[in-house]
C-alpha cells in the first residue's frame, strides 16, 4: 500500500481507517457515515467529498480491510508452494489474519448477508486470483501440475471455493482439521495434478 501523499489522500485514508475500525465493530446498518466522519477527526459531511455514499464507502472499506488479510495469508505458503490445500495453510493462514482484522471477519462469518456475495468483486481479490494464476503458471512451467489447464481460469474459481472454505469454518465454528482433510485435499488434486503414472 503506498502512503498517501496529498491532504486529500490522508483524509479519504482517515476515514477508511476509521470505517474499518467502525464497520467491524458495529456492522453497516448501525453505523452512521456521520460516525465515521467524527471518528475520523472531521465534519459530519467531509466523508461524502470521497465516498457518494455510505455503501461505496463501505466496500471500500471492505477492500481495505481484505488486503492485508490476503497478504497475510499468502505469506502463510512457501515460494511457489501454490496454495498448499494438502496442508490448508493458505486457510489456516487466513484465519489466523481474520483474527486480527474484525471488518473482514464479519463479512466471512456471515453478518453482512446483503454484501456476500458482493465482496467477490472487491480489488482486493484480484490481486488473489493473479496471485493465484502465477503460482499455477510456475508449478506448470516446473511441471508439477497439470499444463493442460488454464491459470487464469482456475485462479478465478478458486477464490470463490476458498472463500466458501473460510466462511463455512467461521459460521459453523468447525475445527479446520475437521475441514480440511483429505477430501477436500483430494478435490484440489484432482483438478490440478496429472494422473500418477504422468508425475514426475
Amino acid at each position: 500500500m503506498t502512503t498517501p501523499t496529498t491532504k486529500g489522500e490522508r483524509t479519504r485514508q482517515a476515514l477508511l481507517d476509521a470505517a474499518v475500525i467502525r464497520f467491524g465493530r458495529d456492522g453497516y446498518r448501525r453505523t452512521a457515515i456521520t460516525d465515521i466522519a467524527r471518528d475520523a477527526g472531521l465534519s459530519g459531511t467531509a466523508a461524502y467529498a470521497y465516498f457518494a455514499n455510505k455503501e461505496e464507502l463501505f466496500l471500500a472499506a471492505v477492500d481495505a480491510d481484505a488486503i492485508p488479510v490476503i497478504q497475510e495469508g499468502l505469506a502463510a505458503l512457501t515460494g511457489d508452494a501454490l496454495l498448499d490445500h494438502r496442508r490448508g495453510s493458505l486457510i489456516l493462514g487466513f484465519l489466523d489474519a481474520l483474527g486480527r482484522h474484525p471488518l473482514a471477519h464479519r463479512i466471512i462469518s456471515g453478518l453482512e448477508p446483503d454484501f456476500t456475495v458482493r465482496i467477490l468483486s472487491i480489488p482486493a481479490l484480484d490481486d488473489l486470483r493473479a496471485e493465484h494464476a502465477r503460482r499455477l503458471r510456475a508449478l506448470q512451467a516446473a511441471g508439477e501440475i497439470r499444463t493442460d489447464i488454464d491459470p487464469d481460469q482456475i485462479a478465478r474459481g478458486m477464490v470463490p471455493i476458498i472463500l466458501s472454505l473460510l466462511m463455512a469454518l467461521l459460521q459453523t465454528r468447525t475445527g479446520p482439521a475437521a475441514l480440511l482433510g483429505p477430501d477436500v485435499a483430494a478435490v484440489f488434486d484432482a483438478v490440478l495434478l496429472p494422473p500418477a503414472p504422468e508425475r514426475r
